[in-house]
C-alpha cells in the first residue's frame, strides 16, 4: 500500500463537520435525528464507490456489501464504526487543527485552558515527529468514532480499487447511539448476516481488545415535597438536598473512575437534573466481573435507604437497566477471529498488543449474542473530551489493518 493515496483524512475531517450528538434523554432510534445527516452522507459515498446495495434504514443504520471477488467459499465478515458522538461535551462546530508535534504539552487555542499533557498523556511520546489532530479546544473532536467511519471508507475504497487482492463478501455497518449504550437496539442481525466482525473504534496503533467491561446503569430517583418556602417549615422536603445526601456517601478516594484503574471496578454518577419535587441522577457500574454489577446495584440501593431514613417524607429509588457484557469469554471460544485480528497488525509492520478496554463498544453486545466482534484500534484519544486527538499515521495504519483482516479470511479459507 506504499503507493495508495489514502483518503482517510478527508474523510474524517469531512465527517466530523457533522453534528452526531447522541441524546441520552431521547426515546427515539436515532436518539437524535441528526445522526442521519451523516448516514446520508455515508449511503451517498457507498453508492459513489459501486456498493449498489447501500441504504439507511428509519433507525439510522447504513449498511451495504462489498462483493467477493474469489472463488473460495470465504465465511462473512462484517466491519462496524459508530456514527454518534458522545454528549459529555460540545459536538457541534468543530474546528479541527493540526499540529506537528514535537513534544511537550499541547495548548488548544480556541480555549487555553485545554491542555493536552505530556506528563498525563504517556501515549504522546509515540507520536513525537508526527501530526496530531485535535479541536480547537471548545468541542470534541469525533475521532471516537469518525476515526472509525472514515478508515472503513477508506479500506472499502481500496478494496475496490485492487481486485488483485482476494477477499469474501464484507459487510459495512455504521450503527447509532453506541455511545448511550444503545448502538445495537435496533441492528438488523439478518442484514449483517457475519460469522464474524471487527469494530474500529480503540485508541493506540497495535491494540485490540478482546474483553470489555460488564456494565449497567442505575437511575436514582428522589422525590421531595414542594412547598412555597415561605411557609415551607415543617412542610418541605427537598429533593436537591436528598440527591446531595446521596451523592456524599459515595467514596472520595476509591470505587469511582478517578481512583481506579486496570481491572478495578467503580460506580460512576455521570448526570444530574432537577429541583426541589425531584431529583435523578444517572451512575454507570462498571467491572470486568458481571458479577459485580449486581453487587454495586444492591450496595447504592443501600445508600438509597440511608437517605431515606434521613428524609422520611421523601422517597428514593434506584433503577437498574443492563447494558452491556465482557465479551472475553465468548471470544474464547472463537480464537481465530481475534488471532486473524493479531496476523493483520504484525502485517502492517505493528506488535499487536491485546488489552482490555475499560469500557465498551458494539462488539460486547453482539459477541453475546453470537457474533464474535473484537475492538481495533482506530488512533483517537482522551474521548468523551475536549481534550481529544487522533493520529493520522495511525488511522492509515488502522486502514491497512483492515485490508489484510480481509485478506487473511479469504486465505484461511
Amino acid at each position: 500500500m506504499s503507493d495508495y493515496e489514502f483518503t482517510v483524512i478527508d474523510r474524517f475531517l469531512r465527517y466530523v463537520q457533522i453534528d452526531t450528538q447522541a441524546d441520552d434523554t431521547s426515546s427515539t432510534c436515532p436518539s437524535s435525528a441528526k445522526q442521519k445527516d451523516l448516514g446520508n452522507l455515508l449511503v451517498k459515498e457507498l453508492l459513489e464507490l459501486g456498493l449498489g446495495d447501500a441504504g439507511i434504514d428509519d433507525n439510522g443504520y447504513v449498511y451495504a456489501t462489498i462483493p467477493s471477488n474469489t472463488d473460495k467459499d470465504v465465511p462473512v465478515i462484517a466491519f462496524l464504526a459508530h456514527q454518534d458522538t458522545s454528549p459529555e461535551a460540545p459536538g457541534a462546530n468543530v474546528k479541527p487543527i493540526f499540529h506537528d508535534y514535537e513534544g511537550g504539552d499541547i495548548v488548544l487555542p480556541g480555549d487555553t485552558s485545554i491542555v493536552i499533557k505530556a506528563d498525563e498523556n504517556p501515549a504522546l511520546e509515540k507520536l513525537i515527529g508526527q501530526q496530531i489532530i485535535t479541536s480547537d479546544g471548545t468541542t470534541l473532536l469525533g475521532a471516537d468514532d469518525k476515526a472509525g467511519i472514515a478508515e472503513i471508507m477508506d479500506m472499502s475504497a481500496y478494496l475496490l480499487a485492487h481486485p488483485e487482492i482476494k477477499h469474501g463478501e464484507i459487510r459495512v455497518v455504521f450503527t447509532v447511539d453506541e455511545e448511550i449504550g444503545r448502538g445495537v437496539d435496533h441492528l438488523d442481525r439478518e442484514r449483517v448476516g457475519a460469522t464474524a466482525a471487527y469494530t474500529f473504534d480503540g485508541t493506540v496503533a497495535g491494540e485490540y481488545e478482546t474483553e470489555t467491561f460488564s456494565a449497567d446503569m442505575a437511575t436514582v430517583t428522589c422525590t421531595g415535597v414542594n412547598v412555597h418556602p415561605g411557609f415551607a417549615k415543617n412542610k418541605m422536603t427537598n429533593a436537591v438536598k436528598m440527591m446531595a445526601a446521596f451523592i456524599d456517601k459515595l467514596p472520595n478516594d476509591s470505587f469511582s473512575p478517578e481512583t481506579t484503574e486496570a481491572k478495578e471496578q467503580f460506580v460512576h454518577p455521570f448526570t444530574l437534573e432537577g429541583g426541589v419535587p425531584e431529583s435523578k441522577c444517572k451512575v454507570l457500574l462498571r467491572s470486568f466481573d458481571t458479577a459485580d454489577l449486581a453487587k454495586q446495584a444492591e450496595y447504592l440501593k443501600g445508600i438509597a435507604s440511608e437517605v431515606q431514613g434521613m428524609y422520611p417524607a421523601g422517597k428514593v429509588t434506584v433503577d437498574v437497566v443492563k447494558q452491556y457484557r465482557n465479551m472475553k469469554d465468548d471470544l474464547d471460544k472463537r480464537p481465530e477471529v481475534a488471532e486473524i485480528a493479531a496476523e493483520a497488525i504484525r502485517r502492517v509492520g505493528l506488535e499487536p498488543n491485546s488489552e482490555a478496554i475499560r469500557g465498551g463498544t458494539d462488539g460486547s453486545r453482539l459477541t453475546a449474542e453470537g457474533l464474535p466482534t473484537p475492538n481495533l484500534f482506530a488512533g483517537g484519544m482522551l474521548f468523551h473530551s475536549c481534550y481529544e486527538y487522533v493520529s493520522p499515521e495511525t488511522m492509515k495504519k488502522a486502514v491497512m489493518v483492515g485490508v489484510e483482516i480481509s485478506k487473511l479470511w479469504e486465505e484461511r479459507a
